[in-house]
């Protein structure tokens, strides 16, 4: 994948903790690397089909100007999330330094970087209380309503009898894919929020729910933590799992196993 850089973008705003700094501007430079595929770009000599580089940097510099933070991380992160929303590029990285930090020390300057990277997802939702459908509907408008997270197919829903011997009613299954550069953690705390505008009762482990959204494979990523396990675990032995995500993600390669989705 080929990239587009920009190197020392000065931009003078007001970002600090201390008053001073939030009415006095200061230089802040920006370094940028944004992957994008111009290959028809350069091909044709087309400059409508690669990105604007000076419409990204006044891009830049107007979010700069128009903002104020007390930190160079926030700045850093939420310029980058606005490069990822405004622009069709695949990844971004962004240093942003700040040369005349209040530092009593000699130095050439302070800073900080943030990478965002969009990544495959896949979900899988259940429901079998109240109208299962609805909810199932409902959550996955919640996803596509979400600026973050590009919602690229999803399945058909699979009726399916209880699992785990705790809840009583059938559940209606789906999956979805997705396309997003929010942390898998990020993603997570968005699910949560969806799942409690549903009123998912949490009190019984496997119990009967109005809705259930979970995420079974996130890119390439492995993590096993309190708050997050990916690939979910115990995946690859529910039906209800697997039956919809081959349906529209056949060719996702489990990160532990290294077999296709359609050969599980």
């Amino acid at each position: 994948m080929s990239s587009i850089d920009i190197y020392n973008l000065k931009v003078t705003a007001c970002h600090g903790v201390l008053l001073e700094e939030k009415i006095n501007r200061q230089p802040f430079y920006f370094d940028v690397s944004m992957k994008y595929d111009f290959t028809a770009a350069a091909k044709d000599d087309d400059l409508n089909l690669t990105l604007n580089y000076d419409e990204i940097m006044h891009s830049i510099s107007d979010f700069c100007k128009d903002n104020t933070f007390n930190l160079i991380e926030t700045l850093c992160h939420r310029t980058a999330t606005m490069l990822m929303r405004k622009y069709p590029i695949d990844s971004v990285s962004i240093t942003v330094k700040k040369p005349q930090a209040p530092v009593s020390l000699p130095f050439d300057n302070v800073s900080v970087t943030t990478n965002l990277t969009r990544t495959t997802a896949l979900l899988s939702l259940g429901s079998n209380m109240g109208d299962r459908q609805a909810y199932l509907d409902n959550a996955i408008k919640r996803l596509q309503a979400n600026q973050d997270i590009n919602v690229q197919n999803v399945s058909a829903p699979f009726e399916n009898p209880p699992y785990g011997g705790v809840a009583q009613l059938p559940f209606i299954n789906m999956a979805v894919k997705l396309s997003t550069y929010l942390s898998p953690y990020e993603l997570l705390e968005y699910i949560h929020l969806i799942e409690s505008e549903a009123q998912r009762d949490r009190s019984v482990h496997w119990g009967d729910r109005t809705l259930d959204m979970d995420i079974i494979f996130y890119g390439d990523c492995v993590i096993d933590s309190e708050a997050l396990t990916i690939p979910h675990p115990d995946y690859i032995n529910r039906d209800f799992v697997l039956k919809p995500l081959k349906e529209i993600a056949p060719d996702f390669v489990c990160p532990l196993i290294k077999k296709r989705i359609r050969d599980l």
